[in-house]
């Protein structure tokens, strides 16, 4: 086993690495590190507030680490990426500790170990994770290349499992795994928090008093999608379906391979339209129409640097605005998710519920 520490400059930065190595010699190592900038800086303060593990393909390890890197101020304490190369028998590590000045003299750090492994490991990679998250945080888990399998080894320590549904291809699957893992985990899906912004708007929309008896009178719901975002129009129709008590049946494909159906309450019955739209370059959702029967209507869609919503009401008045910044984009949906894992949307597991029954 070879181990070398080393400080690089900027003296806020300093790393450790070893080969064919242990995980109680990186724990060693990191804590000797931490030794060492405590030394160096007198109001060096480790950060300590989100764990996170990630476990990847060995070749795409540099994107994900690049994506984390621009998450902001929302970046992790520590972060353990997991790098699973097909045919590896050691694990070889790196740590990193980033520092940055906070005023009055404090410098706040934050942590990084990246561990490369073969697939041999990941049947006991708790016991290889678990001396390497800080204890008393919330530890979330993300594998954006699959191993699910990873992912269930790593349940009993984690508090929250990062998702995104559109990974699947089969949004059936898709649905089952978000369900199954909800029962014994905090879930945060990417594919949720991208019609973040489309539902706050409906909500915002109907929110005046005059606007809201029209909830109750809603006939259409048609949503407007990328060709691989299926997830998102799910998770959108079931959280309208949750909050208006609606009771929705079974989606069916049509040879354009838009789903459709409808939802219930009471005698009320209002027809669902998932429909997919070729020229949407982003993951996530184009637009939403929502209409009633007395003739109101309401319509959302991206538009650059925000969203643009139109509205007809029954005599035949049309308004159109522009909705600016409503979106965080593609680029910060990442950071949004690890922020999401110290919050609890309590509106997600009933909107998959409904999804769950949308795909039955």
């Amino acid at each position: 086993m070879e181990a070398a520490l080393t400080a690089v400059e900027p003296p806020s930065t300093a790393r450790w690495y070893a080969e064919d190595t242990t995980p109680s010699a990186i724990e060693a190592g990191l804590r000797e590190l931490l030794g060492q900038q405590h030394a160096r800086h007198a109001g060096y303060a480790p950060a300590r507030v989100l764990n996170l593990v990630a476990v990847v393909d060995r070749p795409w390890r540099g994107e994900v680490v690049n994506r984390l890197e621009r998450v902001g101020r929302y970046h992790p304490s520590r972060t353990v990426v997991c790098a699973v190369q097909p045919g590896k028998r050691t694990l070889d590590a790196w740590a990193t500790l980033t520092a940055t000045a906070a005023g009055d003299g404090l410098t706040v750090a934050q942590e990084r170990v990246e561990i490369e492994l073969g697939e041999r490991h990941l049947e006991g990679l708790a016991a290889i994770v678990d001396p390497l998250i800080l204890a008393d945080l919330t530890t979330m888990v993300w594998s954006p290349h699959g191993h699910d399998d990873a992912v269930d080894e790593l349940l009993p320590l984690a508090d929250v499992v990062l998702l995104d549904s559109l990974d699947l291809p089969d949004m059936r699957a898709a649905v089952a795994r978000a369900c199954r893992l909800s029962e014994e985990a905090y879930v945060v899906d990417l594919a949720w928090l991208r019609s973040t912004p489309w539902r706050e708007r409906v909500a915002a929309t109907f929110d005046p008093p005059r606007w809201r008896p029209a909830l109750r009178e809603l006939t259409r719901v048609t949503v407007r999608h990328r060709p691989d975002s299926t997830v998102s129009g799910l998770l959108f129709s079931g959280w309208l379906c949750s909050r208006l008590g609606w009771s929705p049946g079974s989606l069916a494909p049509r040879p354009d391979r838009a789903l459709v159906g409808s939802a219930r309450a009471g005698k009320t019955k209002a027809r669902i339209e998932l429909l997919p739209d070729p020229q949407m370059t982003a993951p996530g959702l184009a637009g939403v129409t929502l209409e009633t029967a007395s003739g109101l209507s309401l319509s959302l869609d991206r538009s650059p640097g925000g969203l643009s919503a139109r509205r007809g009401t029954p005599d035949g008045r049309e308004s159109a605005w522009i909705v600016l910044g409503a979106s965080r984009g593609e680029p910060g949906i990442l950071g949004e998710g690890i922020r999401q894992a110290l919050l609890r949307d309590p509106t997600y597991r009933p909107a998959l519920a409904c999804a769950e029954r949308m795909v039955a």
